[in-house]
């Protein structure tokens, strides 16, 4: 089942052809800040339906994430980078038209790392 996301304002909107059923919340500096849980998928199951246009990107410590964020409303429904497998997409579940109690969300320690 795919599902839909975007931005506050609608500017940075996705599909995802899959319904994620696992997420991690992080407590790094960046996800802290941001409240993400996220899920990853791979880019063959990610498709961006606006513009890249829209879209600012932030990187830092390794810049191997590059953390989407619209350049509008500052939302940040998504980031693209190289994961343990290799490309992928974490989506913020938060930006998602997702109901979050289905989703299994499991603690991640990313300050230590």
């Amino acid at each position: 089942m795919a599902i839909t996301g975007s931005c506050h304002c609608g500017a940075v909107a996705y599909t995802l052809d899959e319904d994620p059923v696992d997420a991690i919340s992080c407590n790094c500096s960046i996800c802290r800040r941001k409240g993400y849980v996220l899920a990853f998928a791979t880019p063959d199951k990610f498709r961006l339906e606006t513009s890249r246009e829209a879209i600012s990107v932030y990187t830092f410590k390794n810049h191997i994430i590059r953390h989407q964020f619209c350049k509008i409303c500052g939302c940040a429904p998504f980031g693209e980078g190289k994961g343990p497998q290799g490309p992928m997409v974490a989506i913020n579940l938060r930006c998602a038209d997702i109901d979050l109690d289905k989703v299994t969300i499991t603690p991640v320690d990313g300050a230590s790392l």
